[in-house]
């Protein structure tokens, strides 16, 4: 298990020498290249960090004195080299930090300079269409989010020609994977809802919201979904899945807020009845306890009509 550099350095009992956040960050950077890329060396912490050779000298001994067993210096390349007994002291260094910085550099959301990675190896994305969010609105709205005021929006819906205008209490976002919405009480609908933040326009700040968020039980109920590889599936594929997925006896337990469910079925696939079962290669094991959920939200929700399996979702 991955763990923090300071519960392994120092003699046990003793409480862990406090470091500075700048070296926090470079012994962290360490245990990053010598996990992604193999190696590190002086030179790769003053090019990043804009330190001296002595800074980073120090630094490389800090990282040797608490895993020596992680590293060895090797004089022809002139740089550390990670040994066969690497094992990481850092969570910074986690697959899924490097899997996302890949991403986040193939997606230009992030600098190289704010990024660990160095070698970035030949990969591919599959493209989305960038939805963009105006930044005057998102500063407007996050300050209305943050100290609990109402905001006076144009609000652009599917269903209209014409933007409608709305009063809003917004209490929070959120991200369906594709695009990112506010969650907020509708002063017009005289409920909570989902607005997308694209749509909104000329967003002004009011004065102090008297609805409570605690009110928002949809935002504020979790729920559980099970998800199994399709039991018609031959047992290699039903296999592969649960790999895949990282399931544990093949099963995989997912959380999310009530208010995300339509949107996280959507997103895993599990929205429409597929007969296929090589196309839907996970079902949703607990259906019958979800399905009421789903139905609460259907009658909220517009343009969305589906099947969950053998149950309806009313528009």
């Amino acid at each position: 298990m991955e763990t923090h550099l300071e519960s392994v350095y120092g003699s046990p009992g003793d409480p862990p020498e406090p470091l500075s956040w700048s070296q926090d960050r470079r012994l962290k950077f360490i245990d990053f290249r010598l996990r992604w890329e193999g190696r590190v060396n002086r030179n790769d912490l003053v090019e990043f960090f804009k330190i001296s050779l002595p800074q980073a000298s120090l630094d490389l001994s800090k990282y040797t004195e608490a895993a020596p067993d992680n590293l060895k210096y090797d004089p022809k390349a002139k740089a550390y080299i990670r040994t066969e007994y690497f094992h990481p002291i850092y969570q910074r260094s986690a697959s899924k930090t490097y899997l996302n910085e890949l991403l986040a550099l193939e997606a230009g959301t992030m600098e190289a300079a704010s990024c660990f990675v160095n070698w970035t190896p030949p990969m591919a994305t599959v493209p989305t269409p960038g939805r963009e969010v105006d930044g005057t609105l998102l500063m407007h709205l996050l300050k209305a989010v943050r100290e609990g005021r109402m905001i006076n929006v144009q609000y652009q819906t599917m269903g209209k020609e014409d933007a409608t205008h709305r009063i809003l209490s917004p209490h929070a976002i959120a991200h369906d994977g594709q695009r990112w919405h506010v969650r907020a009480y509708c002063h017009t609908r005289n409920k909570f809802r989902d607005f997308v933040i694209a749509r909104l326009s000329n967003v002004q700040v009011g004065e102090q919201s008297a609805i409570p968020v605690a009110e928002d039980q949809e935002w504020h109920t979790i729920l559980t979904l099970v998800l199994t590889p399709h039991p018609a599936l031959p047992h290699a594929s039903r296999r592969a899945l649960e790999l895949d997925y990282a399931m544990s006896d093949g099963r995989l337990e997912v959380k999310c807020r009530h208010a995300m469910l339509l949107y996280t079925l959507i997103r895993l696939g599990l929205m429409y009845e597929r007969s296929v079962p090589a196309v839907q290669q996970i079902v949703l094991f607990n259906e019958e306890e979800i399905e009421p959920y789903l139905q609460m939200l259907g009658a909220s929700v517009e343009g969305q009509q589906g099947r969950l399996f053998s149950g309806n979702m009313g528009a």
